[in-house]
């Protein structure tokens, strides 16, 4: 495996800044429950995909591909979890902004951190596309001779690991430039565009096969 570092490093930062559900979550928890609702959201992201990490090592996840009933189960609810996220945002956002654009933001956070950490997880474990990320990509960075299991608890670690400090990243980011983000009508129309995002990945995640 060590001599698969690089590449396996390399390909999982070009995955995982490539912007997705979990991103989109992770600014509009950050636009809601400042730094730490996005650091929280960020947790239960990375802590789904350690789920789906032992699911894989433990062959649970390819039982999931196996089925195709059970995809197609796991496909529609998380589109539909998603999709659930995005309307809400939306009406949030439209809700605030029928109180009038001058109205000032509540200090205080409006998103707990425990609501955050379990958005993140849901959302992550909803995404079938993950049992087939992990099933996928990690065993080819296994060498011979090595434990599958610990190899894939090992990589799969690492992966949740930099998922985590990238979205951390995100949320550190969003909430420096909270001043200008957490005006209410611009962070309104932020809120409505991550909401329209969230949406948008669950139609897609609808519609898509494996």
């Amino acid at each position: 495996m060590v001599e698969h570092v690089g590449a396996f490093l390399g390909l999982s930062a070009v995955i995982i800044v490539t912007p997705g559900p979990d991103t989109a979550l992770t600014i509009r928890n950050t636009l809601l429950g400042r730094r730490r609702g996005g650091v929280f959201t960020a947790i239960g992201v990375a802590s789904g995909q350690a789920i789906w990490t032992l699911a894989a090592s433990a062959g649970v996840a390819a039982l999931l591909l196996a089925s195709a009933p059970a995809f197609a189960a796991v496909r529609l609810a998380g589109a539909a979890y998603l999709v659930f996220l995005g309307l809400r945002a939306l009406y949030d956002a439209w809700r605030g902004g029928s109180r009038g654009a001058t109205e000032p933001v509540a200090a205080s956070p409006r998103l707990a951190p425990g609501a955050a950490f379990r958005q993140g997880v849901l959302s992550n474990l909803a995404n079938p596309k993950m049992a087939v990320f992990f099933t996928s990509l990690l065993p080819q960075f296994t060498g011979p001779g090595e434990t599958p299991f610990a190899s894939l608890l090992l990589l799969g670690a690492v992966f949740c690991t930099m998922t985590l400090v990238w979205l951390s990243l995100y949320a550190a980011i969003v909430s420096r430039v909270g001043v200008v983000l957490l005006r209410g009508s611009v962070r309104r129309a932020l809120e409505g565009v991550m909401g329209a995002v969230l949406v948008a990945f669950g139609l897609r995640l609808a519609v898509q096969h494996r």
